[in-house]
């Protein structure tokens, strides 16, 4: 006779994805495995006297939610610094900074996060004069949402010690004022390094984002232990909200250490896929690091098997990468990358049988992305690599076709769209020309394409929450000018499970609820099938399993 299951879950509505058997009433799971799929008449037989029994008491289970882009460091750190979200005006943001400041006395640099690039008010930016005001004697800085721009007071610009500027990489800028200094916005990581250096953390949240190497020097036992901290926390954090599985998109080997560390400790809340972060001025050979990163991580809870890159920067500061001048401007945006120097990586990387995921979210961008691709494909042969883009803002038409052309999965984030009714809907309004909004954020003529659609936050750029970023997607707000590109339920669910296992290799193995998958199992608190579409939001993890070990219970 068979053991009994470990655990069971019962009398839910099962949304399984596995097309032999889409839906069911129940699961049963031994040794971190779903062993069973079926009735739960049938599963029930399958209980000892040790089973956990789960009454799902109809509502959805589904796999674990794998969110397939996520800077997890940052967003854990981020968890404990000042959320400015919706904060606009100096009046409403003094007495926030102050109160927050007051109660972190030892911070070297307050820092708050999710300032909006209108954080001064509407069409006015903001400067290092502004935020004297907010905070005259202390360093002070704050995080944009997209997490591309940090505005500092005068002190921090002098702790970091770019008050007379500085150099940064290619794609980065010190904004100097017409008195010959820093202005206070400091766009790009390149630019805003020197002022993470004196955070909470000492930017190492930040470095497989800004140079994916290994912090130097080498820091304190006591440092790890704090970081690890925070990552045990913000992956505490995911599980929260169902995920199980995550794509980190900013990488470097201590960050993989400290996973790896989390994991062998029993600490690990989720799996997580590691980068490697191949950066605009690094030489072909330094993906010989890949290979170490590779080599060393291949597990199930930590692994390494593709590369990041960017090829821009974002549309709310100019930086995004476009085919004709931003309106008013004689301004394009500006290249990360040369061309040739990314499409001789991609041509590398792939020969390495690396999967490249590039950040693009300009036309222009996403043109010279895909011509990498391509010229990868054609010197190396066409494989099964699954190279992704990110974002995708801004598309030109042309370029719709060639996604499902050259097998390229599109990687989308619904909750950054105007529609999404997660950020102010006006914020492209005076970055983008009318006819540019025809194929932006186009997650449904993609799918129209033959394309393949995965979903994910970019947390923290946005909260973490699964089901604000589903009902973004299912839900959609009308705007004037924009097109629908609302999708639908099953859809959305499938590019936050089954296609993002599939997109991470590990098809047949998670993103199902199937007998031999990997025990990765979200317990809803809703039937979301039952939800309004614009309810959604509503619904939340009820319980969330790893493994087949509870890392949530609400």
């Amino acid at each position: 006779m068979a053991q009994p299951a470990d655990t069971i879950i019962l009398n839910g509505n099962l949304i399984t994805f596995d097309p032999a058997q889409p839906r069911a009433e129940a699961l049963a799971i031994s040794g971190g495995m779903i062993t069973a799929v079926g009735s739960t008449k049938d599963i029930r037989a399958l209980a000892g006297p040790a089973t956990r029994v789960v009454d799902a008491a109809g509502q959805t289970v589904l796999p674990g939610f794998i969110d397939s882009h996520v800077h997890l460091f940052g967003g854990s750190v981020e968890l404990d610094y000042l959320d400015l979200g919706g904060v606009q005006g100096i009046d409403a943001l003094t007495p926030l900074v102050r109160d927050y400041a007051a109660r972190c006395p030892d911070d070297r640099v307050v820092f708050a996060v999710q300032a909006d690039y209108a954080l001064m008010g509407p069409g006015r930016q903001t400067t290092r004069h502004d935020l004297d005001a907010v905070m005259p004697d202390r360093p002070f800085a704050c995080f944009s949402p997209c997490h591309h721009t940090i505005w500092a007071n005068t002190k921090a610009l002098e702790l970091a010690g770019i008050l007379q500027g500085g150099e940064v990489e290619a794609g980065a800028r010190i904004v100097i004022g017409e008195d010959g200094l820093a202005a206070g916005e400091l766009q790009e990581p390149s630019a805003y390094a020197p002022v993470l250096s004196h955070t909470r953390h000492g930017g190492r949240d930040m470095a497989g984002l800004i140079t994916g190497k290994t912090p130097v020097p080498t820091p304190a036992s006591d440092a790890r232990a704090m970081d690890k901290d925070a990552i045990e926390r913000g992956m505490k954090h995911c599980a929260s909200h169902g995920i199980t599985g995550l794509h980190l998109f900013d990488g470097n080997l201590y960050q993989a250490e400290l996973l790896q560390e989390l994991a062998d400790e029993g600490r690990s809340a989720c799996r997580a896929q590691v980068p490697f972060h191949y950066k605009s001025f690094d030489p072909l050979d330094r993906f010989e690091e890949a290979e170490e990163m590779r080599r060393t991580y291949q597990n199930d809870m930590v692994w390494t098997r593709n590369v990041k890159m960017f090829m821009d920067g974002v549309c709310e500061s100019r930086t995004a990468l476009m085919l004709q001048p931003y309106p008013g401007t004689d301004h394009i945006g500006d290249a990360v990358f040369e061309a040739e120097h990314f499409t001789q990586a991609c041509i590398r990387a792939d020969a390495m049988g690396l999967q490249i995921a590039t950040h693009a979210i300009g036309d222009l961008a996403i043109r010279r992305t895909l011509d990498g691709y391509e010229a990868a494909q054609k010197a190396n042969g066409k494989r099964d690599a699954r190279h992704r883009v990110e974002h995708i803002e801004v598309l030109h038409a042309d370029d719709l076709p060639r996604f499902a052309a050259l097998d390229v999965v599109a990687s989308f984030q619904p909750g950054h769209s105007p529609f999404s009714g997660l950020f102010p809907p006006e914020g492209l309004d005076a970055v983008l020309h009318p006819e540019q909004r025809e194929y932006a954020f186009a997650w449904q003529d993609m799918r129209d394409s033959g394309a393949k659609v995965v979903f994910s936050t970019d947390w923290p750029v946005m909260a973490v929450d699964v089901m604000p970023n589903i009902k973004a997607a299912v839900a959609p707000v009308s705007l004037e000018g924009w097109r629908d590109q609302r999708q639908s339920l099953m859809d959305t669910l499938a590019s936050y499970t089954v296609d993002n296992a599939w997109v991470e290799f590990s098809e047949g193995r998670k993103g199902q609820l199937k007998a031999g998958t990997l025990a990765d199992v979200v317990v809803m608190s809703h039937d979301l099938g039952a939800l309004e579409p614009a309810a959604l939001d509503t619904a939340r993890a009820a319980l969330t399993l790893c493994g087949g070990r509870v890392t949530y219970e609400a």
